[in-house]
């Protein structure tokens, strides 16, 4: 006898019939709808943004978005990113609605809706998938964790607290002062 899957898997197909602007993200086939963020997520995100978005182009090493903007990854996976950097090298992977494929950077600002998908589903596709840099920010513990791309997907490069200067492999010369970031008004 055969017996239905209970579980149903959304496709890219399914996601992108959706309404715009509802912010949902698709993973490992599951529809997750994501609340809107609080005034500290959204204070700590635009001061990471102004720390990095200025280095990104004094530079020309590639484009940043935030979101929403849909990374697709598979057919059952669509994450939208706070923040996100592609590369020059990595540039065919950008169109006009989406990045297809794995950005160099990834940044997740977590709020209690979300830190279970950043710390667990997403940091493994993230790493799956070849994301080369990826940032968990806790706005409420002020930390910011650095993960690289290693053997078998992200490990853990360096932890950073308020007060500290925040480096990145992936952008050698960059640092951003994390009072600066956490101390926002």
């Amino acid at each position: 006898m055969v017996r239905p899957n209970p579980r149903v898997k959304f496709t890219v197909k399914d996601y992108m019939s959706t309404p715009e602007g509802t912010q949902y993200e698709l993973l490992d086939g599951e529809m997750i709808l994501a609340a809107s963020p609080n005034d500290r997520h959204q204070t700590v995100l635009l001061e990471l943004v102004w720390e990095v978005r200025p280095f990104v182009r004094a530079r020309r090493l590639g484009r940043m978005w935030i979101a929403p903007f849909d990374v697709i990854f598979s057919e059952t996976d669509i994450a939208q990113p706070d923040i996100l950097f592609v590369s020059n090298e990595r540039s065919g992977i950008i169109t006009a609605a989406n990045i297809q494929g794995a950005p160099d950077l990834v940044v997740e600002i977590t709020s209690p809706s979300t830190v279970q998908y950043d710390r667990g589903y997403k940091m493994v596709l993230y790493g799956r998938y070849g994301v080369r840099e990826y940032w968990i920010v806790e706005p409420v513990a002020e930390t910011v964790e650095v993960y690289v791309q290693g053997e078998d997907g992200l490990v853990l490069e360096a932890s950073y607290l308020r007060g500290d200067i925040l480096t990145s492999p992936l952008l050698p010369g960059m640092a951003i002062d994390l009072e600066q970031v956490f101390a926002a008004d």
